[in-house]
């Protein structure tokens, strides 16, 4: 059974996200979508809801073969503690693919039974992020293309409440 894992704060998911996790299911025979701390970022929802948010997203797109989970420390020992043969990251520019190599080498060098695949976003999600969103919808912005219609009305409530 081929295993990879796609890691990222996803916070809030997006449609982006979405569509690297749809295409990341149809590559492997299963996908571990992971929510992981980034102590870097400071987050609009917890670790436990953006596990929530993310299941229900994956449970409404009918991905049956996802499993979301969540972790903390060196993604290369999760990999390995998962079985998981790769990592997906998702590049959405050239700005993005320096870090992304980056990352990709030491994680190699930390596990090398683990490769990562780099997925392009589709064009229509190439500007999408999960700040830009946090950053629209705190200002009273119309988000609903850029999340799952199944988190909608629980991103959308989190950033009117931050916003106030």
């Amino acid at each position: 059974m081929k295993i990879a894992v796609y890691p990222g704060s996803f916070d809030p998911v997006t449609m982006g996200h979405m569509d690297i996790i749809r295409r990341g299911a149809q590559m492997f025979d299963k996908l571990v979508v992971s929510v992981l701390i980034n102590t870097n970022k400071k987050s609009l929802f917890t670790m436990e809801e953006r596990v929530e948010l993310l299941k229900k997203s994956v449970e409404g797109a009918g991905l049956t073969n996802v499993e979301v989970s969540s972790f903390s420390g060196l993604l290369a020992d999760y990999t390995e503690q998962i079985g998981a043969c790769t990592i997906v990251r998702g590049l959405r520019a050239v700005t993005d693919f320096e870090n992304e190599f980056q990352l990709a080498l030491i994680n190699r060098k930390l596990n090398p039974n683990a490769d990562t695949v780099f997925l392009v976003t589709s064009a229509e999600n190439m500007y999408l992020s999960s700040s830009l969103v946090r950053e629209v919808g705190s200002f009273g912005g119309d988000i609903s293309e850029f999340v799952p219609p199944e988190v909608i009305g629980q991103v959308t409530a989190r950033l009117v409440n931050k916003a106030e």
